[in-house]
């Protein structure tokens, strides 16, 4: 049997540490910090199963969501920067997303998380498109969004007309109208931003839904969305991940069966 050398796990944690937070990694001074360094870093971070870039979405979301300290929120934005694994501008996206599926006081979070670490870097600010540049036709613009549900879920939502202010007008009209439509970042990106949002909000219609989604468009394999739950794990805690792990099963079986995700 092979022996894993626990100095040998903090050398490698201190290491990963301080690449993806973008500063030297600090001496752990307390029982907790070590874990950070030992486990999460050492262990998790480093595991082959899903890309860093990934995990970089995944974690600042959910330390957003879930109430995480600044310092930490500001060592994933740096940490991501640094790496060139996010820009500045997909940043801001990332920071748009969230809002939608965990809301604007959280998506709020990353966004001054941004805005904090651009300003220590002395990095110049980005032009980002604007939310809408053009006049629109309202019918044009909601009939793009059911296509683009569509799309991303992979089966037919509300459709225009239905007259229902949070069906019509926040989720044709914005979210698939308008955000998921935004070029500024990838949908795989998106997806994982929105995999953490459901999860965080214990529904189970969008968790099922969104989960069944992110396999069957092809965004994310069973594999990573098992991945996924480990990474999750850390921000939102072990029995909230472990509703995720058991929706992952669940709808993975569905994928490979040809099922819809509430068939």
């Amino acid at each position: 049997m092979t022996l894993l050398d626990p100095a040998e796990r903090t050398a490698r944690g201190l290491a990963t540490q301080a690449e993806l937070t973008g500063a030297p990694a600090p001496d752990p001074k307390t029982l907790l910090d070590e874990t950070w360094r030992d486990f999460i870093y050492a262990e998790v971070w480093t595991r082959p199963g899903l890309d860093v870039r990934a995990r970089f979405l995944i974690s600042m979301a959910a330390t957003a969501s879930n109430n995480g300290p600044k310092d930490a929120l500001d060592g994933y934005v740096r940490g991501a920067l640094a790496t060139k694994e996010l820009s500045l501008s997909e940043l801001r996206e990332a920071a748009l997303h969230l809002a939608v599926y965990s809301g604007w006081d959280k998506g709020g979070e990353l966004d001054a998380a941004v805005t904090r670490v651009r300003d220590s870097l002395g990095l110049d600010p980005v032009k980002l498109d604007p939310i809408r540049a053009e006049p629109w036709d309202p019918q044009e613009r909601m009939e793009k969004g059911a296509k683009e549900f569509e799309k991303v879920m992979t089966f037919g939502g509300p459709q225009p007309g239905n007259g229902f202010p949070y069906l019509q007008d926040g989720i044709l009209n914005f979210v698939f109208g308008e955000m998921w439509c935004r070029r500024g970042l990838d949908e795989r990106s998106r997806r994982w931003i929105t995999l953490v949002g459901v999860a965080d909000s214990r529904a189970e219609t969008p968790i099922k839904s969104h989960y069944h989604a992110a396999m069957a468009s092809g965004n994310c394999t069973a594999a990573e969305l098992h991945e996924f739950v480990l990474q999750y794990a850390i921000h939102a805690g072990w029995p909230k991940a472990s509703e995720v792990q058991g929706v992952v099963f669940e709808m993975a079986a569905k994928i490979d069966k040809g099922l819809p995700w509430n068939g």
